[in-house]
């Protein structure tokens, strides 16, 4: 293990293991010639993130950037193991999936490490590197061309995935969105942040399918009883109640409703707009050289907010799902942030605030204290989005 130390604080600045080996990439890293692809994924380190503001207490950031693709890496290669495992995806049989783009870098990854060709289903949002880069890996690269009325990009994705599989026999699908071996994928990551901070008050996750926020929060919950789970939303996504609408960010936020969503495990969630990730990104970048996506700035704008509230001395642990690399022409392009009216406006500092998830459509950041699951209270006519 290697640890460094600030000189004012004698606090662990970042903290890398080297030696200690999560359930996921265990059997999968080395062989007799070495470290193997899927030895790269995991072991990620912490950082020590001032307040985006003041530069007082702040966070720490665990960056699952450093990982080839992202975050994803992590439950594409564990559920594909365990399709095996079991034998719903045989030798040589193709792998499908709908991706906004960071699951995809995984599984191709995945297939790549057990010889599986995979199809993906994108839509026009996915970046054009992405796109150029997933199809360098050797991926099959399916777009749709039209949302869904309801269900919106998502359940367009969706419904390609359905008709590709009845055409290509013997594929599987990983289904992310309901999967339960998305959320068992992400204790090794749960492990990782216990070694290296010992002690977790508050942990801060970006929500989208739901895989990552439930499967480390649940695992966290095991060890640290008392931790505080904040959940962090897209305006315009309907995972906790509020209407569907369009939405630039992707990464996190839903027009569907996964059923991954541990909506028990929350303490709160809030909803950012794309300014204000905006913001946060920028923020990062010219403050620390660290930064990323979306669900980066969105996560860090609410993770600073929450240290700043919390005593001296408190651990808030924040999940950075990806890079800036994917984002040069959106988040970091100023031409794509002004036609979207993306800058200009003041720091954020602090939510807005209501009593429930249905009480008013959220436009700016927005926090709420009781988050429930929206198909136990939306009206029936409303159906799922």
């Amino acid at each position: 293990m290697r640890r460094v130390f600030s000189h004012a604080s004698g606090e662990p600045v970042m903290e890398t293991t080297k030696n200690a080996v999560s359930p996921l990439t265990a059997p999968l890293g080395e062989d007799e010639n070495g470290p193997r692809l899927s030895g790269l994924v995991g072991r990620t380190p912490v950082l020590r993130i001032p307040d985006l503001l003041t530069g007082e207490q702040g966070f720490w950031a665990k960056l699952e950037g450093c990982n080839p693709g992202g975050i994803k890496d992590r439950p594409a290669l564990h559920m594909v193991t365990r399709a095996r495992e079991r034998g719903e995806l045989a030798d040589g049989a193709p792998i499908v999936e709908s991706t906004s783009g960071t699951l995809g870098l995984g599984l191709a990854l995945a297939g790549r490490v057990f010889a599986h060709p995979v199809v993906l289903v994108g839509d026009p949002g996915l970046e054009p590197l992405l796109r150029r880069l997933l199809c360098a890996y050797g991926v099959r690269l399916e777009l749709v061309a039209e949302p869904h009325p309801t269900g919106g990009w998502q359940e367009a994705r969706q419904r390609k995935v359905a008709e590709l599989l009845a055409t290509l026999p013997g594929a599987y699908c990983p289904d992310q969105y309901n999967n339960p071996d998305n959320v068992g994928a992400y204790t090794g990551l749960a492990e990782e942040l216990l070694e290296q901070l010992r002690r977790i008050d508050v942990l801060v996750c970006a929500v989208g399918t739901g895989g990552h926020s439930a499967g480390i929060g649940r695992a966290l919950r095991r060890y640290l009883p008392d931790l505080r789970v904040i959940g962090v939303d897209s305006i315009g996504s309907t995972l906790f109640g509020q209407p569907a609408r369009p939405r630039l960010m992707r990464g996190l936020g839903s027009s569907i409703h996964p059923r991954n969503v541990a909506y028990d495990l929350f303490d709160e969630v809030h909803w950012v707009s794309p300014a204000e990730a905006v913001w946060a990104c920028r923020r990062l970048a010219a403050a620390q050289l660290v930064s990323g996506g979306w669900s980066v700035g969105a996560v860090a704008l609410v993770a600073s907010w929450a240290a700043s509230r919390m005593p001296a001395g408190s651990r808030v642990a924040a999940v950075f799902p990806d890079g800036p690399w994917r984002y040069w022409n959106t988040v970091y392009d100023d031409g794509y942030c002004l036609d979207n009216g993306l800058l200009g406006a003041s720091a954020p500092t602090a939510p807005e605030e209501i009593a429930h998830p249905g009480e008013h459509e959220a436009t700016r950041w927005t926090l709420c204290r009781t988050p429930i699951d929206p198909l136990t209270w939306l009206p029936a006519q409303e159906g799922v989005r």
